[in-house]
């Protein structure tokens, strides 16, 4: 009997290993689109300009806190009478709230196949692509791009204005030249 049960579990388990290799990866999933602004910009951005939005989920815990509601009775040669009697009470904290993350793109005219081109060599020079170069895109071309941009602060495949001027695909603009 014990044979066959622990046959049964290692063949379930070779079962799960194979299904758990076709499950997507969470960091190669789709990026929403750049946002071009019309309305609900964020405050002060120059019209004309592309967006980027992250939102970064709120977390939270479950706090349990025991509360008493009456103390011990304790008599002067520490004879205890009646115990104190407690109170469990369990609630949700907000330990980071949700924020909506807005960040400066290039715009979708600037994102050209020579562009991104560019973008992913720079980005094999790294260490962070290691595809082809195709000039699109795609999901191992966003992925390379996070890994550039966590480090930064900033968790999204969406390449920013400020990461392809560190990058050098987009020139600085000096004030007065």
């Amino acid at each position: 009997m014990r044979r066959w049960i622990i046959t049964a579990l290692v063949g379930s388990g070779f079962g799960l290993a194979g299904c758990m290799s076709t499950l997507p990866v969470p960091h190669l999933g789709t990026e929403p689109e750049v946002t071009r602004l019309v309305s609900g910009t964020p405050p002060g951005a120059p019209a004309g300009s592309c967006w980027g939005k992250r939102i970064q989920p709120g977390v939270y815990e479950t706090v349990t806190e025991q509360i008493m509601l009456q103390p011990a009775e304790v008599l002067a040669d520490g004879t205890v009478l009646s115990p104190a009697i407690y109170k469990t009470e369990t609630r949700q904290a907000v330990v980071k709230e949700r924020r909506e993350i807005w960040f400066e793109t290039p715009c979708a005219a600037q994102m050209t196949p020579d562009f991104v081109a560019t973008l992913q060599r720079a980005l094999q020079v790294r260490s962070l692509y290691r595809g082809p170069i195709t000039g699109e895109m795609d999901k191992r071309t966003r992925a390379a791009v996070r890994k550039y941009q966590q480090p930064e602060g900033l968790d999204s495949g969406i390449l920013s204005l400020a990461s392809a001027r560190r990058l050098g695909l987009i020139a600085i603009s000096r004030d007065g030249i």
